[in-house]
């Protein structure tokens, strides 16, 4: 008798998204855990006593943002925005379909992109323009619902100026973590624009073919925030936040996993990519910039 799949994919969370999307196809792995019975706001669990996360908690202090200055919101050409992370002096890690407007499903060009880091009440510890917007070449936007999609939802954005501030400091990624581990997510979402907020009671509930599967709280806005581990009192961004979902009838959040998408989207930043009038094309194996048998990439 074929396994029930408790998956459900609702949304992915650029502001604005609103994407009607069909039902999933991600599917339980033999003994991994799903979510328990307890409301999504109850105490923080461990791994074996169900999924329930600890409540969102808004920094808007100084004070409260110490340490998360590196988070911050990307404005995407006044259509809405999404959150993302530097993780090099010029390098913000975030979800390869904020690239896209979801209402035409044309893409950003770089210059319509900001980033604002450590984004509060009105003001931004540095502001920057983007340079250049890569998104996996393995993403193709296409506004449909696909699970796929997911595991290569992954994007870099390079700024026009590195970010040499004492109180910004780059994450660390590291792709090492395990079901059940205890992981927390910043962002920024629709109903809280202003200011980023902490969840830092979330779980890993699964990894399935490049998503990880976790307990955390996301919405509109979300898109490209960091997940992070909090392992020996250090933060490490482990994935990045690119749909919400259903399992069992509980909210879950969908990140992808950084493990390989990361590597290919640095190998692309490094220089197989060259921009022809506002696209991206690949060179062929043997190919130069003026050949013609580049093929256009649609991240």
């Amino acid at each position: 008798m074929p396994s029930r799949n408790p998956f459900r994919l609702l949304s992915m969370l650029a502001l604005g998204a609103g994407l009607a999307l069909a039902p999933g196809a991600l599917a339980p792995r033999a003994g991994a855990q799903e979510a328990g019975s307890q409301d999504a706001g109850s105490q923080d669990v461990g791994a074996g006593e169900g999924a329930a996360a600890g409540p969102l908690r808004e920094l808007d202090t100084a004070d409260d943002t110490r340490g998360w200055e590196a988070v911050g919101r990307i404005d995407l050409g006044g259509r809405g925005f999404c959150t993302g992370s530097l993780i090099a002096p010029d390098l913000v890690l975030t979800a390869a379909h904020c690239l896209y407007d979801k209402t035409s499903g044309a893409r950003f060009e770089a210059a319509q992109l900001k980033f604002l880091a450590g984004w509060r009440q009105g003001r931004a510890a540095a502001y920057r323009d983007v340079r250049r917007a890569i998104g996996h070449p393995d993403y193709v936007f296409t506004g449909s619902g696909a699970i796929d999609k997911v595991g290569h939802d992954l994007a870099l954005l390079e700024l026009a100026q590195p970010i040499r501030l004492p109180s910004i400091t780059p994450y660390e990624t590291d792709p090492h973590v395990a079901i059940g581990d205890r992981v927390a997510v910043v962002s920024y979402a629709l109903d809280r624009a202003e200011a980023p907020s902490l969840q830092d009671r979330c779980r890993v509930l699964d990894r399935q073919d490049a998503v990880l599967i976790t307990s955390c709280s996301v919405d509109f806005g979300s898109s490209g925030s960091p997940i992070f581990s909090l392992r020996d009192g250090v933060a490490r961004i482990v994935s990045v936040v690119s749909a919400k979902a259903e399992m069992e009838g509980r909210p879950v959040a969908l990140g992808t996993d950084l493990d390989a998408p990361l590597s290919t989207l640095k190998a692309e930043l490094a220089g197989t990519l060259y921009p022809v009038s506002g696209m991206v094309f690949r060179r062929g194996a043997g190919e130069g910039a003026a050949s013609g048998g580049a093929k256009f990439l649609r991240p």
